[in-house]
């Protein structure tokens, strides 16, 4: 499967693409500029030489080609950013990953975008897309270090059965993560606004918390 993400070489994007590329995924960075996303592509390569990453990088519109694209810019340009390419991703499933937060004096708050959720934005842009909202809750440098597993729990939302099955696939492969299917997109709006504690308690505690959820039945599956 080649994944193509969206924003591909900010913090979210770049963690993402060397963790699906490390498992497999043939993975394409996007971004604005296609010279830029070949080098933080060739950069990210040198620092995990061992993997062989099957890791390129071009502009968005490259990105969006892919069978599965991941909106990975942040949260105020990624309903604009997958309208750019809405014709490439027709059809496809578009996973959104983005939270709406601010940051006032020492705390993170949630904000509520218009649509209630930067996932529910991010389908409405793109309406012929199967849009799933993911990964709100996994820290971008657990993702992005390779040395250890991600090690957390991935809530997944989606109107499209399509997408929620792909996107567990996906998330499924990445070490130490399990996927959750949260029910329909309409709950992407808490699932994002958490993020928010998740953030407050690593600046409380200094650490990188993550989600963990007991009592499914599923520890062993």
């Amino acid at each position: 499967m080649q994944i193509g993400i969206l924003g591909g070489t900010g913090p979210a994007g770049s963690a993402l693409a060397v963790r699906l590329a490390s498992v497999g995924f043939d993975t394409v960075m996007g971004s604005r500029s296609a010279e830029r996303a070949s080098e933080i592509c060739d950069r990210l390569k040198g620092e995990w030489p061992d993997h062989q990453l099957p890791l390129s990088g071009a502009a968005n519109p490259g990105a969006a080609a892919c069978e599965v694209v991941v909106v990975a810019t942040p949260w105020d340009a990624a309903a604009s950013t997958a309208a750019t390419v809405a014709d490439e991703l027709a059809g496809k499933v578009v996973i959104s990953m983005a939270n709406a937060l601010a940051k006032m004096s020492r705390e993170f708050q949630p904000l509520v975008p218009s649509r209630g959720s930067i996932a529910a934005a991010v389908q409405a842009a793109v309406p012929q897309a199967l849009v799933s909202g993911a990964l709100h809750h996994v820290p971008a440098h657990d993702l992005g270090d390779l040395n250890r597993p991600v090690d957390c729990d991935v809530l997944v939302c989606s109107d499209h059965p399509e997408a929620t099955t792909t996107t567990m696939e996906i998330m499924n492969k990445l070490p130490g993560a399990r996927a959750l299917d949260a029910g329909a997109l309409s709950y992407a709006s808490p699932v994002e606004a958490f993020t928010a504690v998740l953030l407050q308690l690593n600046v409380r505690y200094k650490t990188r918390a993550a989600v963990r959820f007991t009592g499914l039945g599923l520890e062993d599956g």
